[in-house]
C-alpha cells in the first residue's frame, strides 16, 4: 500500500496556505466541516466510516526534506512557509462523530480547529479517507440488510478499485456489517475473520470434478465447503458433491460446511440443490451464493423463495457500483481572532450548496419508551439539549413545522479526537465499531431503512444557530443585490 501520504493534497491548498503566510494570516484560527448533502443509493442514513485511518495520518504528519525540495521546485512558494512546513507540527483540535454511526445530509462528521494553514492542508485526507470509507460501510450495510439475517462476505479484492481500496474497503463493509473478507491483508490489518475455499481454477486441475472434490476434502475435512458450478450444479456438480461427503467426510466423522453456487438462475438452482442435499441426509450443508449480487438481487430472490444460507459479494460492495461518490465536502464555517469568534457562510443560488455557519455539535434524540432515534439536532457548540425538559425540534427550511419533544435523550454525537494537535482518543476494535454500528442502526425505524423513498430522517437547527444562519444570509444576500 502507499506510504508517506504527506503530500496528497491538492495544490490549491498549498498556494492557499503559502498565500496566507505571505500576508500575515497564518494564524488566524479557522473552524472547518465536513459534511455531506445526499445519501448514496438516495437511501435512508449513511454510516461513518474511516476515522482511524485518518487519525493515523493526523498523528503522523511531519514532511521531509525530500518534499521541501519538491515544493520549492514549483517556484510558487516562499522561503520562509517552505521552512514552516520543514517544521510542521500538528497543532489542531479536532472532534468527529464516531466510526459505525448512522449519519445524515448537512449535519458535521468532523470539525476541525486550528491555524488556517493546518486546517487548509489537510482538507484532501479528510475527504479522500472518510469518503471512501463511508461509502463501502453504506453499501455493506444496505446488502447486509437485504441478507435479513443471513451472512455476508465481502469477496471484492480483485475488483477494487485499487489495493488501498481493496484492504480500506473490506475494513469498511466489515463495519457496515459485513460477516468476514476474502482479503487476508485486510484480515492481518484490522483482525477481520477471513474466508474463502476454492475457485473453478481448482476443480480444473483435475482429470475430474469428483477427484477435485475428493482430493479438497482430503485436505480440509473440517471446513469442506464445494464449489459445484464448473460444469453443471445439478447433474455433476452436487451428485459429485454429495459423493465426497459420503465417501471421504463420513468415514472421517466430519460434515459437510457447505456448497457454493457461483453462476446460473440461482433461485431455481438453490431451491433445486436444497431437496438434493435434504435427501442425500445432508440438511445441515449450507448453501453459499455468489454472483455478481447486490442488495436488490438479494432481496429479490430471497422474496422469490431461494434456499440461501450465506452471501459471498464482490464487486458491487467493494466498489459500490450503484454510486460512485459519497460526495462530502470540507468547509470553512468561522474563524477566530484574539479570542473573537466570526461565523462564515457560503451562499449558493442552489440551495443545497449554502453551508451551516459556526462552530457547532450536533446531537441525537432518542425517544425513551421505544430507544428509537426522533431526530439530530445541529447547535451552536456552547448550547446544551436539557433532557429532562420538552424541546421544540423545526424544519429548518419549512419553519411551521414544529414539534415538542418530551421522554427523550439527547446524546452529543461529537467526541473529541484531538486537542492541541494530540490524539486524546483511542479507536475502538474494528470488531467493536461493527456492534455499535449495527446497534445504532437498530435505533432506526424500519421506514428509515428502506432502500426506496425513505422516511426523511430530520436534522433541525437550534433556534440560536437558525437565527445566525438566516442574519448571514439576510446581510451577505444585501451585498449580492
Amino acid at each position: 500500500m502507499v506510504k508517506d501520504m504527506q503530500m496528497l493534497f491538492d495544490f490549491y491548498e498549498a498556494t492557499m496556505s503559502n498565500g496566507l503566510f505571505k500576508n500575515g494570516m497564518h494564524n488566524t484560527i479557522s473552524y472547518f466541516d465536513m459534511f455531506f448533502r445526499r445519501v448514496p443509493d438516495e437511501g435512508g442514513f449513511a454510516i461513518m466510516a474511516g476515522l482511524e485511518q485518518l487519525i493515523e495520518y493526523l498523528d503522523n504528519l511531519t514532511f521531509t526534506d525530500e518534499d521541501i525540495e519538491y515544493l520549492r521546485s514549483q517556484n510558487k512558494f516562499s522561503e520562509e512557509f517552505l521552512e514552516y512546513m520543514r517544521n510542521f507540527k500538528f497543532e489542531c483540535d479536532v472532534w468527529a462523530i464516531p466510526e459505525g454511526t448512522p449519519i445524515f445530509p448537512g449535519e458535521p462528521i468532523i470539525t476541525v480547529r486550528g491555524p488556517a494553514i493546518q486546517a487548509m492542508m489537510i482538507e484532501t485526507m479528510v475527504l479522500v479517507t472518510i469518503n471512501h470509507q463511508s461509502l463501502i460501510a453504506t453499501k455493506a450495510n444496505r446488502i447486509v440488510r437485504a441478507a435479513n439475517g443471513r451472512a455476508v462476505m465481502e469477496f471484492g479484492s480483485r475488483r477494487a478499485h485499487s489495493y488501498d481500496a481493496a484492504v480500506y474497503g473490506a475494513r469498511a463493509a466489515y463495519i457496515g456489517g459485513c460477516a468476514g473478507t476474502a482479503c487476508v491483508k485486510a484480515g492481518q490489518e484490522f483482525d477481520i475473520p477471513v474466508t474463502g475455499t476454492m475457485a473453478h481454477s481448482w476443480v480444473q486441475h483435475f482429470p475430474t470434478e469428483y477427484e477435485a472434490f475428493k482430493t479438497y476434502a482430503e485436505c480440509y475435512p473440517d471446513s469442506c465447503l464445494l464449489l459445484v458450478d464448473t460444469y453443471n450444479v445439478l447433474k455433476s456438480g452436487v451428485p459429485n458433491a454429495i459423493k465426497v461427503f459420503d465417501e471421504v467426510l463420513k468415514p472421517l466423522g466430519f460434515r459437510p460446511k457447505g456448497i457454493r453456487i457461483d453462476s446460473g438462475d440461482i433461485t431455481y438452482l438453490t431451491k433445486k440443490v436444497r431437496k438434493m442435499l435434504d435427501d442425500a441426509g445432508y440438511p445441515d450443508c449450507k448453501i453459499c451464493i455468489s454472483n455478481s449480487l447486490d442488495e436488490y438481487l438479494i432481496r429479490d430472490m430471497l422474496i422469490q423463495g431461494a434456499q440461501v444460507d450465506s452471501f459471498g459479494v464482490g464487486e458491487r460492495l467493494i466498489t459500490a457500483s450503484s454510486e460512485a461518490v459519497f460526495g462530502g465536502v470540507y468547509k470553512v464555517v468561522a474563524t477566530e481572532e484574539d479570542g473573537v469568534m466570526t461565523p462564515k457562510i457560503k451562499i449558493s443560488e442552489n440551495i443545497a450548496k449554502i453551508t451551516i455557519p459556526c462552530f457547532k455539535f450536533c446531537w441525537r434524540l432518542y425517544d425513551n419508551e421505544t430507544g428509537k432515534a426522533i431526530a439530530d439536532v445541529i447547535t451552536l457548540f456552547d448550547e446544551e439539549i436539557d433532557s429532562s425538559k420538552p424541546y421544540e425540534i423545526f424544519d429548518p427550511v419549512y419553519t411551521w413545522k414544529r414539534k415538542v419533544v418530551t421522554n427523550f435523550t439527547a446524546r452529543r454525537l461529537f467526541v473529541k479526537i484531538f486537542e492541541n494537535g494530540e490524539k486524546i482518543y483511542q479507536s475502538p476494535s474494528v470488531k467493536e465499531i461493527q456492534n455499535y454500528c449495527l446497534n445504532q442502526v437498530d435505533t432506526l425505524w424500519d421506514e428509515v431503512q428502506r432502500f426506496e423513498k425513505p422516511h426523511n430522517y430530520y436534522v433541525d437547527l437550534s433556534q440560536k444557530l437558525w437565527d445566525e444562519r438566516k442574519r448571514l444570509l439576510d446581510e451577505y444576500g444585501n451585498e449580492v443585490k
